[in-house]
């Protein structure tokens, strides 16, 4: 029983429509009443069992689509993270009582993702709506209207899931030349004086969040460097547009400000001319080497890491204001210094890196210091690889990650 006092194992078993739950190979972890009742199958039959072992196509009919076109749904939601509704499927199922004997049926499936701390997904809802009575409605006056229903009602559920195909292609596509326009416009930086820095970059699984984030490195006079990352909201050609627009803009203002607050105040004014820049997060840092300081400023961006050199880690959060365009006046944005160790590491990011659906950015926060503390001898290039495989899933984030690491 949960603490509301609601028992969900006895809810999703009296649920009314078909429900099974599946495992992100595609086995069976759990189905309903229902799912038994309307597929004629047993729990034994079901659970623990790979999908497509239960439900295969007909082998007999050779233009049967109905398990590829759902294993494709579910390899999308999967890899997406995002719900995919299906066209009205017609899926022979073979008799339970009656081997080699294959029923015909309709069914009109939804998948879901049930989304883990990690931001992985770890279960998949399978839920179906039983339709085959409507549409295989026979005998009486109404049969011959109902076979002409079904013949086009599955005419254009063909037809949806062609558009459907072509739909993702073209996403596809788009997400191809926005990675491309992406990676033009974030080249790998140039030295920058003695200081070894590592720069990366790692785009976001399916279309979801990609090519908004940013990253830039500028000289500037005396032993200084500027270090900046921002993330516009949206994906695909515009964020990447967008990201290209205000990377430039920052980095020439970034040359002329009198100080990292003064380049977001100029950056803000910007984004307000461009369409789809509204909401940026972005956060610039100063690094001084005649006065062993940083000078940051952020606009609504999560904090930038100092790692030092006995593997304490200081987050630089003393000077946050909200994002970009997100005020409705123009003000002065703060401004804050830290001192440094020759010897010290700077970690700036995108919340690619430490953000999970469903987890307080507190948790990702102590995740990044661990990790930081505990490689904390390993050299930028190698702590950026380090960063990105144990905070990143497995199977790729919801979103994108920009890194810069720059030892002091």
């Amino acid at each position: 029983m949960a603490e509301s006092g609601i028992n969900y194992e006895a809810v999703f078993r009296e649920l009314p429509g078909m429900v099974a739950l599946l495992t992100p190979e595609l086995v069976y972890a759990d189905v309903n009443e229902e799912f038994m009742r309307q597929s004629g199958r047993t729990r034994q039959q079901l659970v623990g069992r790979y999908l497509f072992d239960v439900f295969p196509d007909n082998p007999g009919d050779p233009a049967a689509t109905g398990a590829r076109n759902l294993k494709a749904s579910l390899r999308r939601v999967l890899t997406t993270g995002e719900r995919d509704t299906m066209a009205l499927q017609r899926y022979d199922v073979e008799s339970p009582e009656r081997p080699g004997e294959w029923e015909e049926r309709y069914w009109s499936p939804v998948n879901a993702p049930i989304i883990g701390t990690d931001g992985r997904v770890e279960l998949l809802v399978h839920r179906v709506e039983e339709v085959t009575e409507l549409i295989r409605a026979r005998g009486g006056p109404e049969g011959s209207r109902a076979r002409v229903l079904e013949a086009e009602l599955y005419t254009r559920a063909r037809e949806l899931q062609e558009v459907n195909e072509r739909l993702r292609e073209a996403h596809a596509r788009e997400r191809e030349v926005a990675l491309a326009l992406q990676e033009a416009m974030l080249p790998a930086p140039g030295p920058v004086g003695h200081h070894r820095a590592a720069v990366r970059y790692r785009p976001a699984v399916g279309s979801l969040n990609v090519c908004g984030d940013w990253y830039d490195l500028v000289d500037l006079p005396g032993d200084r460097i500027g270090i900046a990352v921002g993330d516009v909201v949206g994906h695909g050609l515009q964020a990447a547009g967008v990201m290209g627009l205000l990377r430039s803009a920052l980095s020439a203002a970034s040359r002329v400000a009198a100080g990292p607050a003064q380049a977001l105040e100029v950056l803000g004014l910007y984004a307000r001319s461009i369409e789809g820049a509204e909401n940026t997060t972005a956060v610039e840092t100063y690094v001084d080497w005649d006065t062993n300081t940083l000078t940051y400023s952020s606009a609504g961006h999560p904090p930038p890491a100092l790692l030092r050199i006995d593997g304490s880690v200081e987050f630089l959060d003393q000077a946050t204001d909200p994002p970009l365009g997100a005020r409705p006046e123009h003000g002065a944005r703060p401004q804050a210094t830290a001192a440094f160790t020759e010897g010290d590491t700077l970690v700036l990011y995108t919340d690619g890196l430490i953000e999970r659906r469903r987890e307080d950015i507190d948790t990702g926060l102590s995740r990044l210091a661990d990790a930081l503390s505990r490689h904390r001898a390993a050299d930028p290039e190698r702590l950026a690889d380090i960063l990105l495989y144990e905070l990143l899933p497995t199977g790729g984030a919801m979103d994108d990650t920009a890194l810069v690491i720059v030892r002091l």
